[in-house]
Formats: C-alpha cells, sequence, structure tokens
C-alpha cells in the first residue's frame, strides 16, 4: 500500500507444549537449511536454529518453532 509505514516483521519463539520462548525479535526472513531454519533480522542478526516451523500467527506476527 502506497503510504503504508506500519512495520510488519515477526518475532519468532521456541514452542514446547505451552511454553514460548523467544528465539529472535524483527524477524524478516525464515529460510529452512538443511539441519534446521535460519532466521535473519531487519538489522541483519542472523541465527540458525535446530528445529521445523510448528504454526504460522500472521495477524500476530509469530513465527513458532519446535526444537528438534
Amino acid at each position: 500500500m502506497q503510504g503504508d509505514t506500519d512495520m510488519c516483521e515477526a518475532n519468532a519463539y521456541f514452542k514446547e507444549n505451552e511454553t514460548q520462548t523467544l528465539i529472535m525479535e524483527a524477524v524478516d526472513k525464515v529460510e529452512p537449511d538443511e539441519d534446521g531454519i535460519r532466521l535473519v533480522s531487519i538489522f541483519g542478526e542472523q541465527k540458525f536454529v535446530k528445529g521445523h516451523i510448528h504454526s504460522l500467527s500472521l495477524v500476530d506476527h509469530k513465527v513458532f518453532i519446535t526444537p528438534a
């Protein structure tokens, strides 16, 4: 949308049972890798986590990852 300045990056969390643990804020990219997932923030910070995507909450801007 033209003129729309809302930021919509997500936060990534490990999800184990009902517990959510923040992995990274302001996630811009979520990329699958052979052994897990690479997260890249809007600031260029990168993290590699072993696990798989559990679910996405697009309205809440959350990525849930189940640890391997």
